[in-house]
């Protein structure tokens, strides 16, 4: 970065402009640090991006993916992936302590930057009091990556052990696509039909994608 002019290098623009002003090879820039002799922070960080196809690629990578990046070792890859996560963490605290699901799309916001972008399916449920306010979320199943084995007992047990009045059941499609498949269909009936068994309401089963959803009780009133 020393060949770029003062006024443009990452770290200046972000002192002078504020983080907003940089592009996403400039922000990462600044978390590589510093170049290697083939290159600078900016080319490592080009690279990086272009690997993985972008922001949204490079944050579902592991260490080990990142470091078959040139310029990218292990303690460069633990710096990037441990930056994608502060912000990953920024985007779902909430002031209060309690997220309230009052509708499909406030449990969507919930799970999404938290569970959606996994490179293998998972397979959880959120816990909720009689407020239907969030006290828990659990990963019940993980699968390769496009099946996951789960019955209903095994959602139940967990919710009647934690003493939840209602829950939201979820998982992801490592696609991205998050339509759901024959056996969801299936799976969400059995499980609604438990609930009214076990006096627990499943409020609804949200299947997850690449920053998209699919809800059942929005699309076929569960």
């Amino acid at each position: 970065m020393k060949d770029l002019p003062s006024a443009d290098r990452p770290r200046e623009k972000l002192l002078r402009h504020g983080a907003a002003a940089l592009g996403d090879n400039e922000l990462l820039a600044l978390v590589i640090g510093s170049g290697t002799r083939l290159g600078g922070a900016l080319d490592v960080a080009n690279a990086a991006l272009s690997a993985h196809g972008g922001l949204r690629g490079l944050g579902r990578a592991h260490c080990d993916e990142l470091t078959g990046v040139g310029g990218v070792g292990p303690a460069r890859a633990a710096r990037i992936v441990a930056a994608l996560e502060l912000g990953r963490r920024a985007l779902t605290e909430r002031a209060d302590d309690r997220w309230r699901v009052s509708h499909p799309r406030a449990a969507a916001q919930y799970l999404l930057p938290r569970y959606g972008a996994a490179a293998v399916e998972q397979l959880g449920i959120m816990l909720l009091d009689t407020r239907h306010r969030v006290f828990r979320t659990r990963v019940l199943a993980v699968g390769t990556l496009n099946t996951t084995a789960i019955e209903p007992r095994d959602v139940f047990r967990e919710a009647a052990r934690a003493g939840a009045a209602a829950i939201v059941v979820f998982h992801n499609h490592p696609s991205g696509d998050p339509e759901p498949s024959a056996d969801d269909v299936e799976l969400t009936r059995r499980l609604a039909a438990a609930g009214l068994l076990m006096g627990i309401d499943v409020l609804d089963h949200i299947v997850l994608g690449d920053g998209r959803y699919y809800s059942f009780k929005e699309t076929r009133n569960l």
